[in-house]
């Protein structure tokens, strides 16, 4: 209770006090993106194509990420929906780059305007009330803290269950330490650095992908011991003693960035969350975070204890998978990220579905570097099959 306690003083301490600006309707937000929009147009009219294009990016980086619109959208309406809207943005600049006739910019620029005017719709709706604003901040701090409390309380369930409790203060001096520095560079970005939206969405890329290595890296380790063989040769060589350095620090890396990641986008959540409420709607935002922080110990509790009563094979490969699947996730998201900001080509998949919990976006990029983890992952898995079914057949 204590962790919970330090955790929602930081977030209020931290979050109140935002000044961050915030649109006086989501309508505007959508005049001011296809007034940009326009300007891009009569830029690329003239023959001006990089002027266009950086118009186009004026209108991303600006109401769409600035104003919120984009993470107001991922959150009310889905992960997919922001994608869609995302890929709008980046089609009006590959149709400049190609030098596509004017109508065929128009049409796209259209869309986007029409999909924005609609989701600006259900965002007003979504927001009506002391009860809306209460279920919006419950909805962040669930969303963004899910995932990481999961991963957590799997590995603090794996030490506790492989004999080795005095290495749990790791996994929380992790937490700890990626809570306060998810503060401190979202204080930074929005008021020490003047950072842009591009750079934030390369940062935000790059923290993913550096997840990706390690999760992945953990993982492997952990099905790696799975076998009953190589288990007690395990315990027979670290248990005893200790985890390995090297392993150790491993799985600090793999609780602060899971933490990390998700803290600093928390944060930010609710610092425009709460520059653009009421001062009437401030209690139902704290009582949102306090609801949400119990409900996210609450299930940190039950996957620790839950873990610590399964034997060693479903424990190590449950862990294992999660830590896999996150690693999945994240590959697709970095790269999307990095597209956003403009560091990674975008080649679209055209009818290719948009899975947005599962990371699965339609570029050729992000699907190729999670077809690289499924190989990664399938090909030792059919190997540990075959050397199994081989050594049955030498002891018959």
């Amino acid at each position: 209770m204590k962790r919970l306690a330090f955790t929602i003083v930081l977030l209020t301490v931290f979050i109140i006090p935002s000044q961050a600006f915030a649109a006086a309707s989501w309508n505007q937000v959508v005049d001011e993106i296809s007034g940009i929009l326009d300007e891009a147009l009569i830029f690329y009219e003239q023959g001006n194509v990089t002027e266009g294009k950086n118009k186009v990016n004026d209108a991303y980086f600006g109401p769409f990420e600035g104003d919120e619109m984009e993470k107001a959208v991922r959150i009310n309406i889905s992960a997919k929906r922001a994608f869609e809207l995302e890929d709008r943005f980046s089609e009006i600049k590959k149709l400049m780059d190609k030098g596509a006739p004017s109508s065929e910019i128009v049409a796209v620029m259209n869309e986007l305007n029409e999909m924005l005017r609609q989701d600006a719709a259900v965002l007003t709706r979504s927001e009506g009330g002391l009860l809306g604003v209460f279920l919006y901040s419950l909805s962040i701090i669930l969303r963004e803290g899910f995932e990481a409390i999961l991963l957590i309380g799997a590995l603090i369930g794996y030490l506790l269950k492989s004999g080795n409790e005095d290495k749990v203060k790791v996994i929380y001096s992790s937490a700890i330490t990626a809570i306060i520095a998810s503060l401190a560079t979202a204080l930074s970005i929005k008021y020490f650095f003047e950072i842009s939206g591009q750079s934030q969405e390369a940062l935000e890329g790059i923290t993913m992908l550096v997840a990706v290595v390690v999760l992945f890296w953990v993982s492997y380790w952990l099905v790696s011991k799975v076998q009953g063989d190589r288990w007690q040769r395990y315990i027979q060589k670290k248990v005893h003693d200790s985890l390995s350095r090297g392993s150790t620090i491993a799985l600090w890396a793999a609780a602060f960035l899971a933490v990390y990641r998700e803290g600093a986008e928390t944060v930010l959540f609710y610092s425009a969350l709460m520059a653009g409420a009421e001062p009437g709607e401030y209690g139902m935002i704290g009582f949102g975070i306090l609801i949400g922080a119990i409900l996210l110990f609450g299930l940190f509790y039950a996957v620790r204890y839950t873990s610590i009563h399964l034997p060693i094979k479903p424990l190590f490969l449950g862990t294992g998978a999660l830590m896999y699947l996150l690693a999945f996730i994240f590959a697709g998201g970095g790269i999307v990220e990095l597209q956003a900001a403009g560091w990674i080509s975008e080649t679209s998949l055209n009818g290719f579905p948009i899975i947005g919990w599962l990371g699965i976006y339609p570029t050729w990029e992000s699907l190729s570097l999670q077809a690289i983890l499924l190989l990664a992952a399938i090909i030792p898995l059919l190997w540990m099959m075959v050397r199994k079914k081989v050594n049955r057949g030498y002891q018959s």
